[in-house]
């Protein structure tokens, strides 16, 4: 069965989650179209068999599904409302999904608005990092109407093994920053577990077993784990990110007059670790907080 009888993606945001997205979707079948700033990013899309386009509005030019994928809020929103956006030049099957981790409020305006026009939106967010991506195995927890979610769900497929509709226009959004207050404070966690361990001379491999064999075990201490203890700071999920979805946690609790402590802590943290240059490190490099306040920083 060719691409085109798979269904056509226009594909908005090519980055290190969204080249692998794209990769997915082209070894699933579909034809897909995309578009990026960066001019490598598109000839590297386009050597593996997507094909470029020139805007948004032109990646959506007989698609049936739009997806972004793009770092924050204003990027969506330029996306769709600026020039050559995806609300004057919607896609050919009326549906526009949101993969980024942008603002629910802002989500539920994008979608009320491309509604009046008839055109369905779902927001998207994901879970599982580059790693995830790359082997098509994203948690993708989606929000907005039935529909429109059944729609999208067989281009999912091609991305994710674990596909949520968890309710309504925002709910994705609101799911996505639950999990990402979890994983930032699981992560400072772990680091002071490490901290901890190291001023007490334990061998920080084996803690780390030990740990992973009892209660203490997650995701974060199997994967990014041997990163904190190897000192290997390198980016998957950068530092800037992970504040940038921290701040959307923070605001959108704000506005509901729920407190969150432990989020405020950890967020301090990883302003810290910004301010010391860090913010293009993996998420992991939270650890260099607890070595600079351990007098553990060498070189």
């Amino acid at each position: 069965m060719g691409r085109n009888d798979k269904g056509s993606v226009g594909f908005i945001g090519i980055g290190t989650m969204g080249r692998e997205m794209v990769r997915n979707l082209l070894k699933a079948g579909h034809a897909v179209r995309v578009f990026d700033l960066d001019e490598a990013a598109l000839s590297d899309s386009a050597r593996e068999g997507a094909v470029r386009a020139n805007s948004p509005a032109d990646a959506a030019r007989g698609a049936d599904i739009v997806i972004t994928m793009l770092p924050d809020t204003p990027h969506v929103e330029a996306t769709i409302y600026g020039e050559h956006g995806l609300l004057q030049s919607p896609p050919s099957g009326k549906l526009i999904v949101d993969m980024s981790t942008i603002s629910p409020v802002a989500v539920r305006r994008i979608h009320a608005d491309l509604h009046k026009i008839g055109v369905g939106f779902i927001d998207a967010p994901v879970s599982g990092g580059p790693v995830g991506a790359k082997n098509a195995a994203l948690s993708i927890m989606a929000g907005g109407d039935a529909e429109a979610f059944a729609q999208a769900e067989p281009f999912f497929r091609a991305m994710g093994t674990t596909i949520t509709h968890v309710g309504a226009s925002g709910a994705g959004q609101t799911v996505k920053l639950c999990n990402q207050l979890i994983c930032g404070i699981n992560i400072q966690a772990i680091c002071e577990a490490l901290a901890l361990g190291r001023a007490s001379g334990l061998d920080l491999n084996l803690l780390r077993r030990v740990l992973l064999g009892g209660s203490a075990a997650s995701w974060m201490l199997d994967k990014l784990g041997p990163a904190m203890i190897a000192g290997d700071a390198s980016a998957g999920f950068r530092i800037d990110l992970q504040l940038k979805d921290l701040r959307l946690v923070q605001e959108h609790a704000q506005a509901l007059s729920v407190p969150l402590p432990g989020t405020a802590l950890v967020t301090s943290q990883y302003v810290d670790a910004r301010a010391h240059g860090e913010g293009s490190n993996g998420n992991q490099a939270l650890f260099r907080v607890y070595d600079r306040m351990t007098n553990q920083i060498t070189g």
